[in-house]
């Protein structure tokens, strides 16, 4: 029988996976991803680019690892876009960062939606451009009933900041007799940070660009995840890198402080 094209196109991708990762992602013990996609201006300023080479090629590698994650049946992938602490960086390379969402996003919509990714951004969103915001909630809306991969995108995010809102959110809910302060459990506090809560925490945190760093990033959804540090830099970082460290972690015992 003749393989359709997606058939053919998760083949390849589950060929790269070995029996043990592919037997954990059907188990459910690998579900979400995270990923630090650190590297680009290094990778640029190697190749003698301007640094907004080095992002474009960024947004390359992130297609394709958005389409592997989808072909192999994770249910999220989380990615680091752009962080509170990012604006410290020029003018330039921030007003082109925003330029390059406006531009990614609407070139790759209509191929999210077509592999049934439901696009979800996390963060101060308020604090972006107006034309940002706009094409962001357009990307959102589009593709809120899709119920295959969910690709959350951390977009003017912090990790404190996120915990220190939630933190607020649930003090001024006890200030005003809304909720006791009994009452608030790690499901309570998950529910009220930018993720909400909506989906499995992350099973693995991956950095590309050989750093070891945390950065800010999902601090609380963290708590548990496998941490793996990879050398190559984001735009080199193909679905063969993304699937060597998913059968680094199918051989890790997770023992969950056991």
């Amino acid at each position: 029988m003749t393989q359709t094209p997606q058939t053919t196109e998760q083949a390849k991708a589950l060929a790269l996976l070995s029996p043990e990762a592919q037997a954990l992602i059907l188990a459910g013990g690998l579900q979400h991803a995270a990923i630090i996609m650190d590297g680009n201006r290094r990778w640029a300023k190697s190749k003698g680019l301007p640094t907004l080479m080095g992002h474009k090629q960024g947004v390359q590698s992130l297609k394709n690892v958005v389409r592997f994650a989808s072909d192999v049946g994770l249910k999220a992938l989380t990615v680091y876009a752009f962080s509170t602490e990012n604006w410290q960086r020029s003018a330039e390379e921030v007003g082109g960062l925003m330029a390059l969402f406006i531009e990614a996003l609407l070139a790759e919509l209509n191929e999210l939606h077509e592999k049934n990714v439901r696009i979800v951004f996390v963060g101060q969103l308020d604090g972006l451009p107006k034309t940002v915001q706009a094409t962001l909630a357009k990307g959102m809306a589009h593709t809120a009933n899709n119920t295959g991969l969910t690709l959350q995108v951390a977009t003017n995010y912090g990790g404190r900041a996120e915990i220190l809102a939630a933190a607020t959110q649930l003090a001024r809910k006890v200030q005003a007799g809304e909720l006791s302060a009994d009452a608030i459990d790690e499901s309570v506090f998950a529910q009220h940070l930018a993720t909400q809560n909506q989906l499995p925490e992350p099973d693995v945190l991956i950095r590309t660009g050989g750093e070891q760093r945390w950065s800010n990033f999902l601090l609380w959804q963290c708590a548990y995840a496998e941490f793996i540090c990879t050398p190559v830099l984001w735009p080199e970082f193909t679905p063969a890198c993304f699937a060597a460290t998913l059968n680094e972690l199918a051989q890790r015992h997770r023992r969950f402080g056991k």
